[in-house]
């Protein structure tokens, strides 16, 4: 009898699980509302913009995102649309969270990087990138604001192969830019697709001409002259896009378009699901793992405390990997050796929830978490599996906390343990020391302020930050913590146990670095603090 369950199959056949990543100010949290709008899941689209009078963005949905108009944390949203279950994994804008942001590519099929046309490829657009490069995941790109001054489309794509290295091939060409933007071409079928004018509060109305019989009612004929000009160079002298290449991200179809006014929207929604691929085979401990086999399993890619602050619980998002997931099931934690009963499941719109009763492959399901799960989590029916780990990247940051108030202490440590676990920030203590002193660390400054504003919100804990002068850690995987290595270590150094319980040492420079493994040949020392990531080395992860 085959393990493949046909009506699990045919459930994965209509998924299409994706991330969204940009450079701030891009576009990202807009796109993701346009495409929340045309998903039906919205009646009218929040924008980010800088009056308070306006609307907030759906997705955002911290109070912290809201007051600086960025993404700080993944949101998981999904719809349906054309006979798809779409899954939308909105990532944080910011450098800062890279960490946060290869979790949530864990979980996807895809990716859509959204470039600004003015700024091109910026700098925490290439630091994203890197770590969908990590995860060797297909990419599409959406150039935006196009109806804004610019550069030219050519330049973009020039920019994206400079930049990024990848082999840019656009599905569709602008028809005028800036003030003069009127539509957009399909590269394939030279059919141009005129845009009315938009308030970007609904969907926006478009004609369709093959692009020489544009009316020039609706185009100057010197635009519709260009266009025509600039599709046949495009097609004539450009590479097609090779199905192989993309999903190895060597290769990104790119689409044009302006997500504030809608322009493009809806035709780069189309053509995603046609690129996108479904949920595929995932590999594990036990070799590889298909999408359409009879047993559920998953694993858990992110923890988010006070998801509903009148609760105060916390919610593991679980990505499914294969299999059919319902709700009441037994399943097997394999890190654990327990059976549990999945009895609380949700499905997550930004912070409101549903009810689930039951999903598929490439669905995110949230499990109300009564502490049982980690990060990186396998659960799973039948034989165990395990999935890869998920990677603990190097901190660059290194600062002591404190509660300013006595009498919030137990609030304060309460705070810190959920935040920590959800992966927030990293934690050390110092074993040598009689009273054990929290040493926080993050890859970037702004989860500091993450994490003071949340302990101070969602726990009422006000806190003083102390930096220290580390800059970065090594850890030793090798070692037992109950057994303390003989080390030569520089004055500087300290010798730390992470969260996970793993040997660490925190350094004040490179050379420290350095001087340690040298001075320590029989200790492996790792960039990576958690099991599974030998594909990973400094220069990948620091940028």
């Amino acid at each position: 009898m085959s393990n493949i369950d046909p009506f699990v199959a045919n459930e994965v056949a209509r998924r299409r699980t994706f991330a969204i990543i940009s450079h701030p100010d891009a576009g990202k949290t807009t796109l993701t509302e346009k495409l929340l709008l045309y998903g039906g899941c919205l009646d009218v689209a929040g924008a980010v913009r800088g009056r308070k009078s306006q609307r907030a963005a759906k997705s955002d949905w911290m109070e912290l995102e809201r007051q600086r108009g960025i993404s700080v944390s993944s949101t998981v949203l999904s719809f349906d649309f054309d006979g798809f279950r779409v899954n939308l994994l909105d990532t944080p804008g910011h450098q800062d969270f890279s960490e946060d942001t290869y979790r949530t590519l864990m979980a996807a099929d895809c990716a859509v990087m959204v470039i600004d046309l003015a700024k091109g490829v910026e700098a925490q657009t290439e630091k994203l990138f890197r770590v969908c490069a990590m995860r060797k995941i297909p990419v599409l790109t959406f150039v935006n604001k196009v109806d804004r001054p610019g550069q030219e489309p050519l330049a973009i794509l020039a920019n994206i192969e400079e930049k990024l290295g990848l082999e840019a091939i656009p599905f569709n060409w602008p028809v005028g830019s800036g003030g003069d933007f009127r539509g957009i071409v399909e590269t394939d079928t030279g059919v141009a697709h005129v845009f009315e004018k938009s308030n970007g509060q609904s969907r926006v109305a478009f004609q369709s001409y093959p692009v020489e019989e544009i009316p020039e009612a609706d185009c100057e004929p010197a635009i519709r002259q260009q266009a025509a000009e600039e599709l046949e160079l495009v097609r004539t002298a450009g590479p097609a896009l090779q199905a192989e290449r993309f999903l190895r991200g060597e290769m990104t179809p790119v689409f044009f378009g302006s997500a504030l006014n809608n322009y493009g929207v809806e035709h780069f929604l189309r053509g995603f699901l046609k690129l996108c691929p479904p949920p595929g085979d995932r590999i594990s401990d036990q070799g590889k793992v298909p999408a359409a086999r009879r047993e559920f399993s998953g694993f858990i890619f992110k923890i988010q405390a006070n998801l509903d602050p009148r609760h105060r619980d916390r919610v593991a998002f679980m990505r499914i990997c294969s299999g059919r997931f319902q709700r009441e099931m037994e399943i097997v934690h394999p890190r654990t050796g327990k059976k549990l009963r999945l009895a609380r499941a949700h499905r997550l719109f930004a912070q409101d929830r549903e009810t689930v009763d039951e999903a598929f492959p490439g669905d995110i399901v949230g499990l109300v978490n009564p502490g049982e799960f980690r990060l990186g989590d396998t659960i799973c029916e039948g034989a165990p599996v395990n999935f890869h780990g998920l990677p603990q990247f190097p901190p660059e940051f290194f600062a002591t906390l404190h509660c300013t108030d006595t009498s919030r202490r137990k609030q304060f440590d309460r705070g810190l343990q959920q935040l920590v676990e959800e992966g927030a920030i990293q934690l050390f203590t110092s074993p040598d020391e009689a009273r054990r002193e929290f040493v926080l660390a993050a890859v970037g400054e702004l989860q500091f302020d993450v994490v003071r504003f949340r302990l101070e919100t969602e726990y009422n804990a006000t806190t003083t930050l102390t930096w220290l002068p580390y800059k970065l850690v090594r850890w030793m995987p090798d070692i037992d913590p109950r057994q303390p290595p003989r080390l030569k270590l520089p004055y500087g150094a300290r010798r730390v146990i992470d969260q996970n319980g793993m040997q660490a040492i925190l350094f004040e420079s490179i050379w420290e670095a350095e001087h340690t493994v040298k001075e320590n040949p029989s200790i492996r020392f790792s960039a990576i603090g958690t099991p599974g990531a030998a594909e990973f080395s400094d220069s990948k992860v620091a940028g």
